[in-house]
Order: structure tokens, then C-alpha cells, then sequence
């Protein structure tokens, strides 16, 4: 499947595997990608994130992604679920750290140095979805803005993040394709 990313997109790929061994991780996920996207300069993905004004609000989407990592991955409306069942995540996410350490339900593997973590079910899904988006395009090619426009499309923290900070999939595509707008180049 890689054969048919262009380089930004194999280096985003390179980048969320980088991150997540980074961060200790098991798994790169679609956070990882998310985060490997906002490094880029220079590419479609990165010009369309700084016209839909991200590129100056990367720290407070890095905080975000943190803070649902520390939540064990559950978005606002997970724990607005469970809250209305008489569950506090903030609650649980507390006792947890004070019983094992800050990050405890992050899923972190630093107990485990050296294995590298492998693609987990999220990230897959966002390389998945990048490839049919190109396709129903008729793009020959995945390059990062189809990574992107994955990412607002799949359910989960990333689209809830990028949502919050206006970058929907119909605010990338008009940046991406037009409308009277900008395109990428």
C-alpha cells in the first residue's frame, strides 16, 4: 500500500512511528499521524492547516490529543456518555494516577524498551481511509491531505480535536478543491 503514498505522506507515516516511540507508546495511532501532520512544512496537508489558521494553534491540539491520551483515548462525548451514567472519567482517570503514575491509562510501554510499536487499529483505519478517499477522487497518488481529510472523517479523538479547532472535512475540502477558495498547490 505504501507504494502508492508520495513522499509527504511516507514521511508523515515515518514521523507517527517516530512520535509514538516517542512517547513510549504500544501502538501508533491516528493521534500519532495527526501529530506527525502538524510538523509538516511545506506539503498540501500543512498548507491547508495553516489556512484554516491550525498552523498557529498546534501546542493547544498537542494538549488536547495529551489530555484524551491520559483519559486511555475516550473523547469528550465518551466521557459525556459515561457521565450520564453516573461516571466521572476525571474522576477514575485521578485514582488511577495516584494508585500507578501519571499517564497510567495512556497506554505506555516505557516497561518494555526496545520493541517498536506497531500500527494500531486507529492509525490503520486513517491509512485505510486515506486510500479510498483518493480513490473517489481518481488521485493516483495518497498524498498527506488525504491522511488529513481521514482523520476528520474517522470517528474519534483527532476529528473531535480538529473539529474544535474549525478543521472539518468540508472546511479541508474547500480549501483543498476549491469552491471560490484557495486551493492547495
Amino acid at each position: 500500500m505504501f507504494e502508492r503514498f508520495t513522499r509527504d505522506a511516507r514521511d508523515v507515516v515515518k514521523r507517527a512511528l517516530a512520535r509514538a516511540e516517542a512517547d513510549g507508546a504500544q501502538s501508533v495511532d491516528a493521534e500519532h499521524v495527526l501529530l506527525a501532520l502538524l510538523e509538516r512544512e511545506g506539503s498540501r496537508a500543512s498548507f491547508v492547516l495553516a489556512a484554516l489558521g491550525l498552523a498557529e494553534r498546534r501546542e493547544p491540539v498537542r494538549r488536547a490529543l495529551a489530555e484524551a491520551r491520559r483519559r486511555a483515548g475516550l473523547t469528550r462525548a465518551d466521557a459525556d456518555a459515561l457521565a450520564g451514567l453516573g461516571i466521572d472519567v476525571s474522576e477514575i482517570v485521578a485514582r488511577v494516577e495516584e494508585a500507578h503514575g501519571v499517564g497510567a491509562m495512556s497506554g505506555d510501554r516505557r516497561d518494555r524498551p526496545g520493541r517498536r510499536p506497531g500500527f494500531g487499529r486507529s492509525a490503520r483505519n486513517v491509512l485505510e481511509k486515506s486510500l479510498r478517499l483518493a480513490l473517489a477522487r481518481h488521485d493516483r497518488r495518497i498524498g498527506d491531505e488525504h491522511l488529513l481529510l481521514a482523520l476528520t472523517v474517522l470517528p474519534g479523538v483527532p476529528a473531535e480535536v480538529l473539529a474544535d479547532h474549525g478543521v472539518t472535512y468540508a472546511s479541508v475540502t474547500r480549501v483543498l478543491y476549491g469552491e471560490g477558495e484557495a486551493k492547495a498547490g
